[in-house]
């Protein structure tokens, strides 16, 4: 597949829905106006590409809602050089609006087949994280901790430790919290001890998956 004028236009109007629903970040916005959508998807499905939902991208996981992508994005309040820990890397697609953001990206993901996709796709297409990591997501990345921001793309039942563990104090953990239908929840870490707790409605995810063993 190709990028065409036409694809432009059609994100052109997606972020003019995503403005309608109250995102205010000319960055983000630039993002979802520049990053073609539809080469993270099946070709078969890219007629739906630009719209705001979620789809499926195989191994039981979806590539997220732009609206969703947006908006933890934006409440990572990220800065140039920021270094983050993207939990999940799915698709890429959330990847690539971070690294369009000038982030330090470390993006992990526990599903083998995604994995090995998006390893080849961001080297195809030119994306370059830190680093992409095969692991769960649960455990985080120690080796390179502190991080400025954490985004976790999937539902967790709980916040794993390890996660608020590994931010640096200023910094933002962005998670969806919950089992069947999540609440989208900022962490702003003030000390070693002690974070701020903000929670900003209802979403849907699939789940967090942890590794028992």
């Amino acid at each position: 597949m190709q990028d065409t004028l036409k694809h432009r236009g059609m994100r052109n109007k997606l972020a003019e829905v995503l403005m309608a629903k109250g995102i205010k970040s000319t960055k983000v916005l630039n993002a979802i106006r520049t990053i073609p959508r539809h080469l993270f998807m099946d070709s078969s499905f890219e007629a739906h590409a630009y719209q705001d939902k979620a789809f499926p991208i195989g191994a039981d996981q979806t590539i997220s809602q732009p609206y969703t992508v947006a908006f933890q994005t934006e409440l990572l309040d990220l800065q140039e050089n920021h270094k983050i820990l993207e939990i999940g890397t799915g698709s890429g697609y959330q990847t690539a609006v971070l690294l369009l953001l000038k982030a330090k990206v470390y993006s992990i993901e526990r599903q083998l087949e995604l994995f090995k996709k998006t390893s080849i796709f961001f080297k195809k297409l030119g994306y370059r994280p830190k680093k992409a990591i095969f692991g769960d997501g649960y455990k985080g990345f120690p080796e390179e901790a502190p991080f400025d921001g954490i985004i976790v793309t999937a539902g967790a039942p709980e916040v794993p430790k390890p996660l608020m563990a590994q931010l640096k104090i200023g910094g933002r953990l962005v998670i969806p919290v919950g089992v069947d239908e999540q609440v989208m929840t900022l962490f702003i870490r003030k000390s070693a001890t002690e974070f701020e707790k903000k929670e900003f409605g209802s979403f849907r995810f699939v789940p967090l998956l942890e590794n028992k063993n």
